[in-house]
């Protein structure tokens, strides 16, 4: 039997007839007429192939079938009402659950870094895993298999829940041996060597190269604008450049602020902004219609939104 093709509705009815013992009583149980109450009984006796109900001298009494469906169908309302009853409640400092978060590593140092150490406080035993971009699939999200997606996104499907978490500018990073350290002119920038990063998205990343000038993203298109083009040396999806740019006299990185932040205390690197405008981007966390209502995961995700307002982005 099929159950997909079965009313489930039919097992409620089943339920109030096989304790009322009365398909009146079971009616008004129900707060249904008569009428459609023996209509349940009909359409329960014809999917069973069984009366269920049999009149006797003591009234109204189950079949034997019935007698051993009595207690697998309370179980199963009973299962079914623990499924649908709301989750009002979530204890962080008791949770033992893992949240599963694809995040860059720009993502990764900059917001979940300060964020474990704050659910160390919140939730002891609340573990992260967090996986790359190339870890991860827009499907692993759809279905719930990672709880967020923390990144700049140039699309994402309609049906998922988006947030913003910041907009971040440009810095440039340097070695302090940078032969315009002192002076970052346009046509300084435009002399020296470039590193480039980024990872964006989802999914697997692609291989880089000068040519794919259509590929190469908000810095270089910002270039563009002003009908300039700079020279790339490194192409890296990883943003921990230093050891770069520490051994180079020509190499600048170009990062997100809150990414090129993270060095304003290591000795050896010198920030500095950009000499020309660049269009902020948009790191938003993206989530699942299926844990939209979760009580943990929305927890987790007023737990990022009050963490992202607190991380520095301006020199």
């Amino acid at each position: 039997m099929n159950v997909k093709r079965i009313d489930l509705n039919l097992l409620v009815y089943l339920n109030t007839l096989l304790k009322e013992r009365s398909v009146s009583r079971a009616a008004e149980k129900l707060g249904i007429t008569q009428p459609a109450m023996s209509n349940a009984l009909r359409r329960l006796r014809d999917l069973l192939g069984d009366p269920i109900l049999v009149r006797t001298s003591s009234g109204m009494t189950p079949t034997e079938r019935a007698k051993k469906m009595e207690p697998l169908v309370v179980e199963a309302l009973s299962r079914a009402e623990l499924a649908l009853q709301p989750v009002d409640q979530f204890d962080p400092s008791t949770s033992v659950r893992t949240f599963r978060i694809m995040a860059s590593d720009y993502i990764e140092s900059t917001l979940l870094a300060p964020l474990l150490g704050r659910l160390n406080q919140l939730a002891p035993n609340v573990t992260l895993d967090v996986l790359t971009p190339s870890d991860a699939s827009f499907s692993d999200l759809e279905r719930g298999d990672i709880d967020m997606a923390i990144n700049r996104f140039d699309h994402l499907p309609d049906s998922f829940h988006q947030k913003s978490i910041w907009r971040d500018n440009f810095a440039c990073l340097m070695g302090t041996n940078h032969s315009s350290l002192d002076s970052l002119t346009l046509d300084a920038y435009l002399e020296s060597q470039h590193i480039w990063v980024s990872k964006t998205g989802i999914g697997v990343g692609t291989g880089m190269s000068p040519k794919h000038s259509q590929k190469l993203g908000w810095v270089d298109e910002a270039l563009a604008d002003i009908e300039k083009k700079r020279k790339i040396t490194l192409f890296t999806r990883n943003y921990q450049v230093s050891n770069y740019l520490l051994n180079s006299k020509e190499l600048i990185a170009t990062l997100p602020m809150r990414a090129a932040l993270l060095w304003r205390n290591t000795p050896g690197i010198h920030i500095a902004k950009p000499p020309f405008p660049i269009v902020p981007i948009e790191i938003k966390m993206a989530w699942s219609p299926v844990l939209h209502h979760n009580i943990a995961h929305k927890w987790l995700r007023e737990e990022i939104k009050t963490l992202a307002a607190s991380v520095k982005g301006n020199l």
